[in-house]
């Protein structure tokens, strides 16, 4: 199989994270999977403070972080998708979550209002019941999609994911 890659958006506690782990949970059994995580804000805490890890982090350094069971880059740098999927190595199907601008096909999640400011960078929309579409200009290229029928969104993932590799 090809690498193939989609991508996911949606504002603050729309579920995004939420959609993608039962998406990969669906996907795991047949598919090697990655997945990439944009943190806009910076906010993200991987390494504590007084670790060696974290101690080699503040020297700027590439700090890689090796054990049996895992492999962790602690970076200093940003890096394009095209570097982290080189990192990434051998994935079947790799789900972004954000990055609103990599050119990737990308579902976007919403509860309780849409925000038409993306359907410009969406392929399809996943809602639920609460949100009313008679109340939108839905354009005609966005597919609709249930956010709780999984097995939908997980069929249009593999349908639409682009080849990324």
């Amino acid at each position: 199989m090809s690498s193939l890659a989609i991508a996911f958006s949606g504002p603050s506690n729309s579920g995004k994270t939420t959609l993608i782990v039962k998406v990969a949970q669906a996907l795991k059994e047949r598919y090697k999977l990655a997945i990439v995580k944009h943190d806009p804000s910076d906010k993200a805490i991987f390494d504590k403070e007084g670790k060696d890890s974290w101690k080699f982090s503040q020297t700027g350094a590439e700090v890689v972080v090796a054990s049996p069971t895992r492999t962790t880059l602690l970076s200093q740098r940003e890096k394009s998708i095209d570097e982290i999927i080189e990192i990434l190595g051998d994935f079947d199907i790799l789900l972004v979550e954000g990055l609103k601008t990599l050119p990737l096909p990308r579902l976007s999640v919403f509860r309780n209002k849409l925000d038409e400011s993306y359907f410009e960078v969406s392929n399809a929309l996943a809602i639920d019941d609460s949100i009313n579409l008679s109340e939108y200009n839905i354009p005609k290229h966005l597919d609709i999609l249930d956010l709780n029928d999984t097995d939908a969104i997980v069929a249009w993932v593999l349908k639409n994911a682009k080849k990324v590799k």
